[in-house]
């Protein structure tokens, strides 16, 4: 093959092939710019979403995946200014190492130990912030409205980022007694010790039985994602009232919240964190808090989205 195999036979009617004009953006010499960090970064939702966004609200603006090396991360951070974006989002394995080499930090990223959102100051300094915590709560109460975080016990699995950001939130919003388990005990008794909550942990074999009288179960794991095996957890113990939650977002239906939907177990996905953890960087960066609908999550998940809709 050639390298014109593809290319348009000459006096072809090209307007076919093209989409029209009033579908693409408008992006001037002065648009501003943002994007999301992250090694590897093809999977990532948060460009089609921020894209959308910058469409329904007429912005000149644009938002694009950053795909960079683990070698080459801290410089890319000292590039951003340089090269004029607002800031970025910043995803794994990338978000304990950003908080180490910005020049500010929240409260909040600090309590947390990592940064997902970086605004680029007008002085041209980094700043750093935490928005899962904020995700994670918006998208547990755009599901159940009800739900309180002292209503019982809750139940996480894991000890990474994610899991540190959800822990601090609802410690914050009251929970009474939080079980955490991790595949590396370690982690998780490093976890509870930095944050000084009513954490319990257990050693990962007694997941099954750490579900008896939970009220909430979060996933915090990549076990159930897309190319990973899937989350091992008996949920015969679980009352069927409780919330099962999983951040996992590929696929939008995990094995895990498969298996509690068939039960009758009132369901929560990963995507709605990930967009609204995405809202406030969105803010800072285009000037507008942008809105979470039916029809803005029908955009980014496409034909996914029946499926994904019918989780609660």
């Amino acid at each position: 093959m050639t390298d014109n195999d593809d290319a348009t036979p000459m006096g072809a009617d090209t307007a076919a092939l093209e989409p029209p004009l009033k579908s693409l953006p408008t992006i001037s010499g002065a648009a501003r710019l943002a994007g999301v960090i992250g090694w590897p970064i093809a999977h990532s939702l948060s460009p089609r979403l921020h894209n959308t966004w910058l469409r329904h609200y007429g912005i000149d603006g644009v938002y694009v995946p950053l795909e960079i090396r683990p070698e080459n991360f801290a410089d890319a951070l000292v590039a951003l200014p340089k090269l004029g974006f607002r800031g970025v989002n910043v995803t794994f394995p990338y978000k304990e190492t950003a908080l180490a080499l910005v020049q500010k930090a929240t409260p909040a990223a600090r309590r947390i130990g990592a940064v997902n959102t970086i605004v680029v100051a007008l002085d041209g300094s980094l700043i750093g912030s935490n928005t899962d915590a904020f995700g994670f709560l918006e998208n547990l109460r755009d599901a159940k409205p009800s739900w309180r975080a002292d209503s019982g016990r809750v139940v996480v699995l894991g000890a990474g980022g994610a899991a540190r950001a959800i822990i601090v939130a609802l410690c914050d919003e009251g929970a009474a007694e939080i079980r955490l388990l991790n595949r590396t005990h370690a982690r998780a008794l490093n976890l509870a010790a930095d944050v000084h909550g009513p954490i319990c942990t257990l050693p990962w074999k007694d997941r099954h039985q750490a579900l008896a009288g939970a009220e909430l179960v979060v996933n915090t794991t990549s076990l159930g994602m897309r190319h990973q095996p899937p989350l091992d957890l008996d949920l015969s113990l679980l009352p069927p009232g409780a919330i099962v939650c999983d951040i996992v977002y590929v696929p939008t239906v995990t094995p895990l919240l498969a298996a509690a939907r068939a039960r009758g177990n009132p369901c929560v996905g990963g995507l709605g964190m990930l967009i609204h953890q995405a809202r406030p960087g969105f803010a800072a960066w285009f000037g507008r808090m942008p809105e979470v609908s039916d029809d803005l999550v029908r955009q980014v998940l496409g034909d996914q989205f029946d499926e994904c809709s019918s989780l609660v």
